[in-house]
Parts: C-alpha cells; structure tokens; sequence
C-alpha cells in the first residue's frame, strides 16, 4: 500500500508544544471510532513492533484509558490518558502520561496534554493533534526520546486499519 505520507510535525516557537496534521482516506465516523474504541486503538496504537493492550478504558469525559505498549523484547511501557472534554466527532481531550501498571504517574517522565480534532473533507477526514507539555525542556525530552518517529509509525498503522476496515 503506497503511505500518503502528509503527517505534519510543527514544533510551536515556545518549544511546548507540537501540533501534528494528518489526512485519512476514510470517513469521520471510522476514524472517530478508531480513536476512541479500545479494540482498534489496540491494533494500531504502537510503532511495530511493538504492540498496544488495553488494561481498561472508558472513553467519556472524566473517564481514562490504561495501556501498555509491550516490546518485542518483553518490554512493558505502560500510560494512562485521563479524558476531559469530550465533543463526539469533533474532537476530545485528554491529559496523558506515563504510569504503572495500576495507572500511577512515574514522575521521570513529561505528561502530555492532548487536543484532538476530526474535521471531514472531500478527501476523508482530517485529525489535528495539539499536545502541550509543561516546559520546553519536557516536550525536548519526549522528541528525543523518538517521539515523532513512533507517532508517524502508529499513525502509518492506523491508515493501512482504515484500509483493510474500509467502510463503503
């Protein structure tokens, strides 16, 4: 399958924040559900190899979302995402961070405020992500890390989902 490859990466001049665009071949209501359902989250969350689990999720506002994304080698990372506000098909908002396997921040790892926001088109769909770390030095700590990279690879394995899940 030959990748549109239009992720756009723009790191904001305060060094916070990041606002990351991506187009989708698919209609909103997929995508939205391809966001938001544990199931699907799960097949294409994690950069390959490594592979996303729900533990529990309960997406509405005030609830979360507990995942590991478990390596190849046996590594186990895991993160809670706490949701806010919630507008369906429009977008959500969630405040994620690294954790236990109980959902307890670890406190050596930036948390992520994240703003996603589905817009259809007569393309498909479009998802805008806003994530705002705490300081310049967090959002730093998270690109070098290989942040970019393994979104890019998450969000290569959600268009080939959206593909094989073609919705007609």
């Amino acid at each position: 399958m030959e990748r549109t490859n239009n992720m756009q990466f723009e790191i904001a001049a305060d060094g916070k924040s990041v606002h990351i665009s991506r187009q989708y071949a698919a209609p909103l209501e997929q995508v939205w559900k391809a966001w938001t359902e544990a199931p699907v989250l799960d097949e294409w969350w994690a950069p390959a190899p490594w592979k996303c689990s729900t533990k529990r999720m309960d997406f509405r506002e005030g609830g979360e979302w507990l995942y590991s994304m478990n390596g190849p080698e046996g590594e186990k990372v895991w993160s809670h995402c706490a949701y806010g506000e919630i507008e369906p098909l429009s977008y959500f908002e969630a405040k994620d961070n690294f954790c236990d396997e109980n959902g307890k921040p670890t406190g050596d790892m930036p948390s992520m405020n994240w703003r996603t926001e589905f817009s259809e088109n007569e393309i498909g769909t479009r998802v805008e992500n806003r994530i705002r770390t705490k300081s310049a030095a967090d959002l730093s700590q998270l690109v070098d890390m290989g942040f970019r990279e393994g979104f890019e690879m998450g969000q290569n394995n959600l268009e080939d989902w959206l593909a094989k899940n073609k919705q007609i």
